[in-house]
């Protein structure tokens, strides 16, 4: 197995365990992550010993804040090529999103993206990317509407609030919501309910929800950024969100209106 220095990846009785490590951070990726996350969620993908897929965080504060804010600064995400939602989908083996805190920005969606949901009553969701100057795109903005409805994922992704656990439940984003001390325990008793089920047919399943995202599965940020905005990464926009956060000032995108 391979050794890695952001993530912690075990296999046991059947269920392979994705645990982003870095708590300074919540839980922020980096571009190293990344590639760590999606080797890690490609093993499990064909690994015969593995039924089912848990991603998790670190600690009890953070499952994931998305990216990391100054490597984002530094210009991170100018041609990154994320595909930790996309390998989720594709994954045939069932994924669980053991949401252990704050689930925010990338670290939401890729949780969205999961097939099931499980979340600690003190877990915050939101999305950032406007608040920061991160732009977000693609399937990764189209899927939200497919999970909570048109309205509900505009406001989310447009408005940058953070909601609780609870609100994600009656939204439907999560299948369910326990306190901190049983989340282990709820997530293993789905674990054990989906390898007691035929793998064959949670595969046929897996694959026939994925044909449901053909028209948008493949349009990433990249695309519609340079359609949009072709000069985005030089305009100076996503650095002042960037820096504003990184200073815990409100920023100015006045000049970009």
């Amino acid at each position: 197995m391979a050794e890695y220095k952001d993530i912690f990846y075990e296999i046991k009785d059947q269920v392979a365990t994705l645990t982003i490590n870095r708590p300074k951070s919540l839980n922020a990726f980096t571009g190293d992550t990344i590639l760590e996350m999606q080797d890690a969620i490609e093993d499990a993908s064909t690994n015969p010993e593995v039924g089912v897929l848990v991603l998790t965080g670190v600690g009890e504060r953070a499952f994931c804040v998305g990216g990391d804010v100054k490597w984002e600064a530094d210009g991170g995400l100018d041609g990154l090529d994320f595909k930790v939602n996309r390998m989720v989908v594709d994954c045939p083996k069932p994924v669980i999103a053991r949401i252990n805190g704050y689930s925010i920005g990338a670290g939401n969606h890729i949780a969205y993206f999961c097939d099931f949901s499980i979340a600690a009553d003190h877990a915050r969701f939101g999305q950032t990317g406007p608040r920061v100057g991160s732009p977000a795109s693609g399937h990764i903005v189209q899927h939200l509407a497919h999970v909570v409805g048109h309205k509900r994922a505009r406001e989310m992704w447009m408005m940058c609030r953070q909601y609780t656990a609870a609100e994600m439940l009656d939204w439907g984003l999560v299948n369910a919501v326990v306190p901190y001390a049983e989340l282990d325990a709820e997530v293993d008793r789905w674990c054990q309910e989906l390898l007691a089920l035929s793998p064959s047919c949670l595969r046929v399943l897996k694959q026939t929800f994925r044909d449901d995202l053909d028209p948008f599965i493949d349009s990433t940020v990249n695309d519609v950024v340079a359609r949009v905005i072709p000069n985005y990464f030089n305009t100076g926009e996503q650095q002042e969100g960037a820096n504003a956060f990184l200073e815990k000032r409100a920023p100015d995108f006045s000049p970009w209106r």
